[in-house]
């Protein structure tokens, strides 16, 4: 479904993501992990092209994307044809990205209506199944400034799924929020995933990325330095620099698990 092949990114002269090579397949969840600044949220906006990368392939759903060789010559695909890719993965932000001025059911039916061409009836149809789905059936007619963190969150994960995407990235969708509003949104993260939904989590979230992941990456300075299995990842990493990264975060009692030299 996603398929990265040697990709890196610059920001100026600073090296922001070094030959990065990843691939998801349909219905898999993967969660990234790593330190701040390894790269993590860069990759994502690459994948959805808000970034454009320097060189490397990216590959949606089996077809190069954004840009790419064909035929020995770079082409660069035109912006109908971006958002056409767009439609395919969703992306759900840490700072929710609601229209403040807009309701929820609003916020969940503009893109059906204006990108997808759906009419109205049919948008706010899936728009009030949707909310239902995230819980906030009897949010529909709220304004954002009237939501729980929380709340709002789920909205944006609503809108996105309102595309109708066959994939969806989310960048640390639960580092704004409070402590005790995380759960509600993993909840509907781990609906998502047992129904099917191919993920890409970059999350700080280690309990969702040990029990719901297919497979976890771990980032660090630009480079993907290992990946595999969760229980592989979080109880026998082979990597020294991803065997300190989780000694530094997780508890006492789970780094005391983890099958390395101490």
């Amino acid at each position: 479904m996603i398929r990265l092949d040697r990709i890196n990114k610059y920001f100026g002269n600073h090296h922001v993501l070094k030959d990065i090579s990843l691939s998801v397949a349909a219905g898999e969840v993967v969660s990234v992990i790593g330190p701040s600044g390894s790269g993590k949220s860069t990759m994502l906006r690459c994948i959805n092209h808000m970034e454009a990368i320097a060189d490397g392939t990216i590959s949606i759903d089996s077809q190069p994307v954004y840009r790419y060789e064909q035929n020995g010559r770079i082409v660069i695909d035109s912006e109908k044809r971006i958002e056409a890719i767009r439609a395919k993965v969703g992306m759900v932000f840490q700072s929710f990205n609601l229209f403040p001025h807009l309701s929820v059911e609003q916020n969940i039916t503009t893109a059906p209506i204006h990108v997808l061409g759906i009419s109205v009836t049919e948008a706010r149809e899936d728009a009030h199944s949707l909310l239902q789905k995230v819980g906030l059936a009897h949010k529909a007619n709220a304004y954002p400034h009237e939501l729980s963190g929380g709340q709002q969150q789920r909205v944006a994960i609503a809108r996105a799924l309102a595309m109708h995407p066959k994939a969806i990235l989310f960048d640390e969708v639960t580092s704004a929020l409070d402590p005790e509003l995380v759960g509600e949104v993993l909840r509907v993260m781990r609906a998502l995933a047992d129904e099917g939904m191919t993920m890409v989590v970059v999350t700080h979230e280690m309990g969702f990325a040990r029990d719901v992941s297919d497979r976890v990456v771990f980032m660090a300075d630009g480079r993907i330095i290992e990946e595999s299995a969760p229980s592989e990842l979080f109880h026998a990493p082979q990597q020294e620099r991803t065997q300190h990264f989780l000694r530094s975060i997780l508890s006492r009692n789970d780094a005391s698990r983890l099958d390395v030299n101490q």
